[in-house]
């Protein structure tokens, strides 16, 4: 369990290295990265892999329908490993962790990714206990616990190697406090992501492991395929200050920019991707 009096000065995350053994430093850094093999997911795993991290990637796809994927993130030279879990699962989860302990021996960054959104939209009025379950186990549920997990390793890696360097990045959304009546149990979800995000942030502060949420706005991704053309519409008419789709890269950037360690004394700070959306205008 989490050690309440471990005292850790915070570390500049910026590129780890490990002590294996006698005389012996790992220089590798390794980024779980969950969903990552698909949408904003991928985006983010590409910008890691051009950072130089290895990669653990997870999906509850089968590892054969998300080759295409895989393959080109070990183009880019980076050691890939993809485990087959459904983060809402606690056994998955342990599985999950357990694997990257046995491949790379080591976690520097954590960025639970994996979502869902509704299987059907339907008005608060209207929506089914069902949908709500499902959509927080993943959201939700599944993040906060893999992130106790986690966490404990991290601690444990940091008190045995100070100068390990390590993160935790929740990609939450602007639908975090931007309300969707059609949509209210994603909206739920990610408002308690962001909470989860300065709950952890706090709590692991002075193990100098920092936390961060990343909040993209309009992304284009298999999520938003079936509103596409609302969206254009929307777009065209003014909704964002800059006028175009977000892509899984813009957000990849943005994590990439945590993982390095670039700031590395805003623990539990929301770094915003919705092209102004967000921004008050008259």
């Amino acid at each position: 369990m989490i050690t309440s009096g471990t005292k850790l000065e915070a570390q500049d995350p910026r590129p780890a290295t490990r002590n294996t053994g006698p005389g012996t430093r790992d220089p590798r850094r390794i980024a779980l990265v969950t969903g990552g093999s698909r949408g904003i997911g991928f985006g983010i795993a590409t910008a890691l892999a051009k950072e130089g991290f290895d990669l653990a990637i997870c999906g509850v796809r089968e590892e054969a329908a998300a080759a295409e994927a895989l393959a080109k993130l070990r183009a880019s030279g980076r050691e890939v490993l993809y485990v087959q879990a459904d983060i809402s699962k606690t056994a998955d989860r342990q599985k999950l962790v357990a694997a990257i302990r046995e491949r790379f021996g080591q976690l520097n960054v954590l960025v639970n990714n994996a979502g869902i959104a509704p299987r059907v939209r339907k008005d608060i009025l209207e929506a089914t206990e069902e949908s709500f379950d499902e959509v927080l186990a993943v959201n939700l549920r599944g993040p906060y616990f893999l992130t106790q997990l986690v966490a404990r390793w991290m601690i444990e890696q940091k008190t045995a190697h100070p100068d390990f360097a390590t993160c935790i990045v929740n990609v939450s959304s602007v639908s975090a406090t931007m309300a969707s009546t059609g949509r209210g149990e994603y909206c739920i979800s990610k408002a308690g992501l962001s909470m989860a995000t300065q709950l952890w942030a706090a709590r692991l502060g002075a193990c100098g492991i920092p936390v961060y949420e990343v909040r993209p706005g309009i992304a284009q991704t298999d999520m938003t395929a079936a509103v596409q053309a609302k969206y254009d519409k929307l777009i065209a008419e003014g909704l964002l200050v800059q006028p175009r789709w977000g892509t899984p890269a813009d957000t990849g950037r943005a994590v990439a920019m945590l993982a390095r360690g670039d700031l590395p004394y805003s623990t539990g700070q929301v770094i915003l991707v919705d092209g102004g959306l967000t921004l008050p205008r008259l």
